[in-house]
This record gives structure tokens, C-alpha cells and sequence, in this order.
């Protein structure tokens, strides 16, 4: 288990984390006290636990919309495959419709050479 120093609000914690998940928890640490100095330069000082509560909420109002974009574009990319399907469902019937038609002209084809060959016309 590593573990890291992380400064929020002017003090520091030592944090246990998962090897490789320092940079992680440095970066975590880093966003929640960026939104502990933005509401503190809009509300001044409010107390500590309050500067705290508001930026719990402020990252989870953050999350909550990654949340609802991210199944925005689930739905989005589903619309996006139900067309895709379509689409080549539709070409296969249209590539199937032209190779009948080809096989309809080549069968007319050999039909008149045929014909001809046998002298009839």
C-alpha cells in the first residue's frame, strides 16, 4: 500500500492508497482544493467543514453530470448502431438485388449467344 502526502485547504494529510494510484489521488486532491479556493474567493471565509460540505457537493453536482452525459451518449451511440445496421442491412439487400440482376442479364446473355450459335435470331 503507498502512500501520499496531499495538501486541501493549507493542511496536509498522508494518504494510503493503492500502488500506482498516487498520481491519482495527488490529482483528486489537486481538484478539491481548486473548488475549496473558488468558493472561498466567492464567499470568503465560511468555515472550514462549510468550505468543505460545498465542495463535496460542487465535485458531486460535477459527477452527477458526467454521469447524465455519459448516458446521453450511451443513448446516442445506440441510435447510432441501430442505424448503422440498418444501413448495411440495407446495402446487402441492394447488393443482393444487383447480383440477381446480374445473373438475370447474364442468363439473357448466354440465352442470345446460345441462340445465335445455333443460327436462329
Amino acid at each position: 500500500m503507498a502512500q501520499v502526502n496531499i495538501t486541501i485547504n493549507g493542511k496536509v494529510y498522508r494518504m494510503a492508497c493503492d500502488d500506482g494510484q498516487e498520481a491519482h489521488l495527488e490529482s483528486l486532491a489537486a481538484r478539491l482544493n481548486e473548488i475549496i479556493e473558488q468558493l472561498r474567493g466567492s464567499f470568503g471565509e465560511i468555515g472550514d467543514q462549510r468550505l468543505i460540505v460545498m465542495s463535496a457537493l460542487t465535485m458531486g453536482d460535477e459527477l452527477a453530470e458526467a454521469h447524465r452525459r455519459i448516458r446521453r451518449l450511451e443513448t446516442e451511440i445506440a441510435g447510432i448502431n441501430e442505424t448503422k445496421s440498418a444501413v448495411i442491412a440495407r446495402f446487402e439487400e441492394a447488393e443482393a438485388g444487383f447480383a440477381r440482376a446480374i445473373d438475370h442479364v447474364a442468363g439473357r446473355i448466354e440465352g442470345m449467344t446460345q441462340k445465335l450459335r445455333d443460327g436462329g435470331g
